[in-house]
């Protein structure tokens, strides 16, 4: 009798700790680069062209949906409770699409049929670093060009954006989407002078 009252206490330690341990584990928290993108910007009649943004490349280290942040000591970190609410790729992606179509106030069409015979431009983008250090800054160094579909003329530039942010992950992200808007507006001013005919440079 006594051996089954100590198993029964035994079993009822361990659903204790369980359950405690349940409850410690941290929530999980996601965020995106889009949030407040694409404000479009006063225009007095519609572009006459549109932009085509494939899909963007990353580093490979950071191509995951956890956030993946350095400290002041060199050390890399993988925050399991930090996450992205789609890969970074896709994000970046989206949101340097949301502000370059709400500067120039045009269209997206990429993988979308015109029939209007509107020029198309194509931008692709090529990150070489996407870098969160919290408390610290945001860093996107990305490679772009511009190309009018149908044409061999491609302007290639580079952008590097580095915001200082304060603690935290939500000011983190807030410093990602100023880089993003940062190199948005150096494409924008790209696409916007090609389509002027014009020979803009980096």
């Amino acid at each position: 009798m006594m051996q089954h009252k100590t198993v029964q206490a035994m079993l009822a330690m361990a659903a204790a700790l369980l359950l405690a341990g349940c409850a410690a584990t941290p929530p999980e928290h996601f965020y995106s680069l889009s949030n407040g993108m694409g404000v479009p910007a006063p225009a007095a009649a519609p572009a006459g062209y549109y932009i085509e943004l494939p899909a963007v490349a990353v580093p490979q280290q950071v191509a995951r949906y956890q956030m993946v942040v350095s400290t002041e000591a060199g050390r890399i970190d993988l925050l399991e409770h930090e996450r992205w609410s789609a890969m970074p790729a896709s994000e970046i992606g989206q949101a340097l699409s949301l502000a370059i179509t709400g500067e120039l106030g045009t269209v997206d069409v990429f993988r979308t049929p015109t029939t209007d015979g509107a020029p198309v431009y194509r931008i692709s983008t090529n990150v070489q670093r996407f870098e969160s250090a919290p408390g610290r800054y945001a860093l996107i160094d990305a490679v772009w060009s511009v190309r009018l579909v149908g044409s061999t003329k491609v302007l290639t530039c580079r952008s590097v954006a580095n915001e200082q942010v304060s603690g935290g992950y939500d000011a983190l992200v807030a410093g990602h989407r100023r880089a993003v808007t940062r190199i948005a507006a150096d494409i924008s001013k790209a696409v916007r002078g090609l389509a002027a005919g014009s020979a803009p440079a980096c």
